[in-house]
């Protein structure tokens, strides 16, 4: 997805992932996105931000933290809050997204000069909590500071690239297609360099599509079968976990699905 990165070289991408380019995401609104999903902190996204940040603070607990790392979201989309979850371990955090709407809205909103709304301040508080993120004295300049916007795509991400990664609500949003799905979860975990962390979080069971504003987008109906299997060949100390929400944020879907590991140690 970074077709700027220096290190690892993108691998060719197979012909069938052609169909993850037919929807319009040149047309993809991310206010309306926002104004659907994260104007409020919903407790199955509170969930995962504990469940996500354990997940690294366990990590480097228990390897340490040689340097400060590069860390990538990928699909960041008009979702602040996976790379908020990065900010203690990483001097450079790469946002990477398909559509130039998505770019645009991630160089409006975290490099001015305010940096994100007060919105997200309700997911800061559930991770300052912890104590790697409460010795952040201003997360709004660390943000803007520490990040590099990029349009990419999943499916040229280069190989052995990054120290960490996360990747919230992407691969099964792109496409209808289970095997592209598993395909851009190996994408994802091969742009890690062996032995790093990740957390990657899932709509479950979406059938069919959603919408964004009044565009219509497709999804990929998985389960916690289908992401432990997509991520088994290449993760290890694999964690798959299924958030309910009370209240949905929209129809035709069964709440989120976590996965957390590390890319194996071995090539």
């Amino acid at each position: 997805m970074d077709r700027h990165a220096t290190h690892g070289a993108a691998e060719p991408r197979p012909a069938p992932l052609v169909e993850a380019e037919a929807p319009r995401w040149d047309a993809f609104d991310p206010d309306a996105y926002v104004r659907q999903n994260y104007l409020e902190l919903h407790p199955a996204d509170a969930a995962i931000l504990r469940a996500g940040s354990d997940h690294l603070c366990r990590h480097f607990r228990r390897h340490g933290l040689p340097a400060p790392l590069t860390g990538i979201d990928v699909g960041s989309g008009a979702n602040l809050y996976p790379t908020l979850m990065l900010l203690p371990w990483c001097k450079e955090i790469t946002l990477l997204d398909f559509a130039e709407t998505n770019v645009t809205w991630l160089r409006d909103t975290v490099h001015r000069e305010t940096s994100y709304g007060a919105n997200w301040d309700a997911f800061w508080d559930v991770l300052r909590r912890r104590s790697p993120y409460a010795r952040i004295a201003d997360p709004r300049g660390q943000l803007r500071g520490s990040t590099r916007i990029e349009q990419g795509d999943v499916f040229e991400l280069p190989t052995d690239r990054w120290d960490v990664g996360t990747m919230f609500f992407t691969a099964e949003s792109i496409t209808p297609s289970v095997a592209v799905f598993r395909e851009a979860v190996r994408c994802f975990v091969r742009s890690l360099l062996p032995g790093a962390p990740f957390a990657a979080a899932f709509m479950a069971e979406s059938r069919s599509c959603y919408y964004v504003g009044r565009e219509r987008y497709p999804s990929c109906d998985v389960d916690e079968h289908t992401v432990g299997s997509a991520f088994g060949p290449y993760a290890e100390g694999l964690r798959v976990r299924r958030f309910r929400q009370g209240h949905a944020l929209r129809d035709g879907y069964e709440g989120m699905i976590l996965a957390c590991g590390r890319r194996q140690a071995t090539r």
